[in-house]
């Protein structure tokens, strides 16, 4: 349409500071034209969604029970870790730590911060890429080809939690205690991927890959024209990994061998993911996969996406491919960089953008 102001729409969209869920609770029944993928008609193409619905075809679960007490069960657990990095750079585990009820009350405190009053849930809206806590509608909105059917609570958590009162109060005590069982959680999968890399437990850990994460809380509400835009562009992670709770609905769904697969929730089960900076580290050895969320016409949806980066640290650690893995059958395919660099150059772009990974590449 000509008379189509894009940056004005995305304007007052970002003005009401009441993201997607302002448009639902407002009755639309058409999406607004900045949300329509530009790439729909090939994204859902009968073909396309026919390859991924096999339930047959499915990212690995691995059960983390006695990881501590049984050496020879920690060894087929590292095993299927590697295994799983390596072809998918996805996997569920089971029997991780976190308590059910946990999660369980995550999910919820989620759905109660998104679903309080519109004036409450404002004084948390901002862009400001400074604030530790902030809320928002796609962080690239102004960037991205098109906007995404979501709406995002970011918290930095670690190495510096916020005071109590910066977090918002509808799941602030959930926060701190997901966020401490995720910390512990992540620590473990730090261990486990190093030693999947023939190297020593602490070895990722000693490079302060876990010195920071934040929680990316994700409420994707119900959407009018569904085979119009996604929840989240396909894209990686710019992270080390992330570990991902996702209720019972579905839309995760993961790029491999040229089809998107389902990821269908699990009962228990948390998503790990592997981050480009850790396929950075294992100069390829490890996959950091292509991933996206559909939009439904049910909802709403939500997840609660813990990053594992200290991207909000004024860290100067330099990341390159890990030297012990390195020989003149392997030389290093990637140039060194530090954790902002990289988020700055991967935000700079949107979602969806060329890989990011590979203006590093050698």
């Amino acid at each position: 349409m000509v008379d189509y102001d894009r940056a004005k729409e995305l304007k007052a969209f970002d003005d009401t500071k009441a993201g997607v869920k302002g448009l639902v609770d407002a009755g639309i029944v058409h999406i607004p034209e900045f949300f329509i993928t530009p790439a729909a008609k090939d994204e859902f193409s009968a073909k396309n969604l026919d390859s991924c619905s096999d339930i047959n075809i499915q990212i690995p679960v691995i059960d983390l029970t006695d990881i501590n007490e049984d050496d020879f069960q920690r060894r087929k657990i590292v095993e299927k870790i590697g295994e799983a990095c390596e072809t998918w750079g996805f996997f569920q585990v089971v029997n991780h730590g976190v308590p059910q009820h946990v999660m369980d009350e995550m999910i919820q405190a989620v759905r109660s911060f998104n679903e309080q009053p519109n004036e409450i849930k404002m004084e948390f809206y901002s862009r400001d890429n400074l604030k530790k806590v902030k809320f928002n509608s796609n962080f690239d909105l102004y960037q991205s080809k098109a906007a995404n059917w979501r709406d995002t609570l970011a918290c930095v958590m670690a190495p510096n939690l916020p005071s109590s009162d910066e977090l918002p109060e509808a799941c602030r005590e959930e926060l701190l205690q997901y966020s401490e069982h995720i910390r512990r959680l992540g620590h473990t999968i730090f261990e486990l991927l190093a030693e999947a890399l023939g190297l020593k437990p602490n070895h990722l850990l000693d490079m302060e890959c876990a010195k920071g994460h934040f929680i990316l809380s994700h409420y994707y509400p119900p959407c009018p024209e569904p085979s119009k835009t996604l929840g989240i562009t396909k894209h990686t992670d710019p992270d080390f990994f992330t570990i991902l709770l996702q209720d019972q609905i579905g839309g995760l769904q993961i790029y491999h061998q040229n089809q998107w697969i389902d990821i269908h929730p699990v009962t228990g089960a948390l998503v790990v993911n592997l981050g480009d900076l850790l396929q950075l580290l294992s100069n390829d050895k490890f996959k950091s996969a292509e991933h996206r969320v559909l939009s439904k016409h049910i909802g709403p949806r939500i997840s609660v996406a813990c990053f594992f980066t200290t991207q909000f640290q004024p860290f100067d650690n330099l990341y390159a491919p890990i030297k012990e893995l390195l020989s003149d059958e392997n030389p290093p395919l990637y140039k060194e960089t530090t954790v902002r660099d990289y988020v700055s150059y991967y935000n700079s772009n949107g979602l969806g953008a060329r890989p990011p990974l590979l203006h590093l590449r050698l």
